[in-house]
């Protein structure tokens, strides 16, 4: 029997999330409101949340990429991947230390981040192609995603983590930027250590097999969806390895080859 989303089960869904990010009590999954196969429904749902937060007065700095690799996909268990939307009080770059204030299940993972330098807006889908995303790229910069989710055990599926904004939580982007004439995502190395120790590795071709790829497919969405990639929006790209949990007062590292390593500590969640 096919599940029918009714604009009454959106906007429940959405009070619910907003409800566990308000309260930092995570909440039951959204997939007995949506279903697990209506993705219109789950993004009508991550638009009401992100909509909300706009009008609280934030802004859209950009999107991310979620599960992009397939060690993320197997820690999720999904199997494609999805994109949410990056919103300025997500920015945490400058904290020092991070507040884990906002914050319900942290997750921390590391990836390559774009800048764009260019729209992304052609008029046909067949359009987009790797050269052209390529070529919209101003700089690509290290950085490290706090992966959260508002539902409770990190119980999802893909609509409920569509749902969730992508299971977004924060953000920090290193300053070391690179021209793409200087850096070959595909081929960069990482390692991820939280107190000294490695807890996550992996590489640019972990990610949809090349982080610019990643970029491609986010474009092509973002196109379908009638909202394309603008110049001056940051693109988180994808985990390059798995994610892995923290905890206040742990000092994450990440060392991605060819830029110089990004370093946070992180606070207490009354910080």
């Amino acid at each position: 029997m096919s599940f029918v989303t009714t604009s009454d089960a959106i906007a429940a869904a959405v009070e619910r999330l907003a409800e566990a990010q308000a309260t930092r009590v995570p909440c039951a999954a959204v997939r007995d409101l949506i279903g697990t196969d209506d993705l219109p429904a789950a993004y009508a749902v991550q638009g009401g949340l992100v909509q909300a937060r706009i009008a609280g007065g934030v802004t859209v700095v950009g999107r991310k990429i979620g599960a992009t690799s397939k060690a993320v996909q197997d820690q999720l268990g999904v199997d494609q991947p999805d994109f949410g939307y990056l919103l300025s009080d997500m920015d945490v770059s400058d904290d020092a230390p991070i507040s884990m204030r906002t914050l319900v299940q942290p997750r921390v993972e590391a990836e390559v981040a774009f800048r764009l330098g260019k729209d992304i807006a052609p008029a046909t889908e067949e359009e987009i192609t790797l050269e052209l995303v390529r070529d919209a790229v101003d700089v690509a910069l290290p950085a490290l995603e706090i992966v959260d989710s508002r539902i409770e055990n990190w119980d999802i599926t893909f609509t409920d983590t569509v749902a969730d904004n992508a299971s977004s939580g924060l953000f920090v982007i290193g300053t070391d930027a690179k021209p793409l004439t200087e850096i070959s995502p595909v081929d960069v190395e990482m390692s991820l250590t939280i107190n000294g120790e490695v807890r996550s590795s992996g590489n640019g071709a972990a990610c949809l097999g090349d982080p610019l790829e990643a970029l491609r497919w986010l474009a092509v969405q973002a196109y379908r969806f009638g909202d394309p990639l603008r110049a001056g929006h940051l693109i988180l790209s994808g985990a390059l390895g798995p994610f892995v949990p923290f905890a206040a007062g742990d000092d994450v590292v990440a060392t991605i080859s060819g830029f110089a390593p990004l370093s946070v500590k992180f606070g207490s969640r009354n910080d």
